[in-house]
């Protein structure tokens, strides 16, 4: 929904949410584009609806960006361009929690310059990221991409890197995390908890010896003492 506030980032499970995914022309939120927009709106912990749209972006798209996606210049011609498509998918999401993987960083912030851009408002929805609380639930893994989750929870990947399956992949993402959260006992001492934004501190080595620094770094720098 359009607000004059951002929403929140949350870090908890609830039942009734939309996932979404974004495509872009490229990483970078100062000059690339939306190409796709998909969600699935959740009830109860069950998928009820779905919504998807390829993007106009109004410029070719790079090869590097189709060589991952799939998405090119002749299966967007005809397609609307993203104010269009944005309003469609806040019209969806309603007021409902956004859930999405590196979302925080990367879809949101498309979303909001966007938002801006067309209307002078920016997203009220409050969000969760999967990338954070997998960080945080799930120390004992390396990676943390949606690919990597998902083959640890024996997910399906296939059409990865297409928002809709990227979308349905995240969905039963959050849902195990969820149960991940559930049974979670932080007071045990399996792993330290950041004091600032609640992820998992890992153990690092710099210049002066071992230390402890948050997983969520860079967006936080918490450090402390081995």
């Amino acid at each position: 929904m359009l607000s004059a506030m951002p929403g929140k980032r949350l870090n908890k499970y609830v039942p009734d949410y939309v996932v979404f995914d974004l495509e872009t022309t490229g990483i970078s939120v100062a000059w690339d584009a939306v190409i796709e927009i998909s969600a699935i709106k959740v009830v109860g912990g069950r998928c009820v609806d779905e919504f998807t749209t390829l993007v106009n972006p109004g410029r070719p798209i790079p090869f590097s960006a189709s060589s991952v996606n799939g998405i090119y210049d002749d299966m967007v011609k005809n397609s609307p361009g993203f104010e269009k498509a944005l309003g469609d998918f806040l019209k969806f999401a309603g007021d409902a929690v956004l859930v999405g993987h590196n979302i925080h960083t990367f879809d949101m912030k498309f979303l909001m310059r966007d938002a801006e851009k067309y209307w002078g408002k920016t997203i009220g929805n409050d969000y969760i990221d999967t990338l954070m609380l997998a960080r945080r639930y799930l120390p004992q893994l390396s990676r943390y991409r949606l690919v990597d989750l998902a083959g640890y929870y024996r997910i399906s990947t296939e059409n990865a890197h297409r928002a809709l399956s990227d979308c349905r992949m995240n969905q039963q993402v959050y849902e195990r995390l969820g149960r991940e959260m559930k049974n979670a006992v932080p007071e045990t001492g399996k792993y330290k908890i950041c004091p600032r934004c609640g992820q998992v501190l890992r153990k690092r080595s710099g210049r002066y010896g071992e230390f402890w620094g948050c997983s969520g770094f860079p967006e936080c720098r918490y450090t402390e003492n081995t």
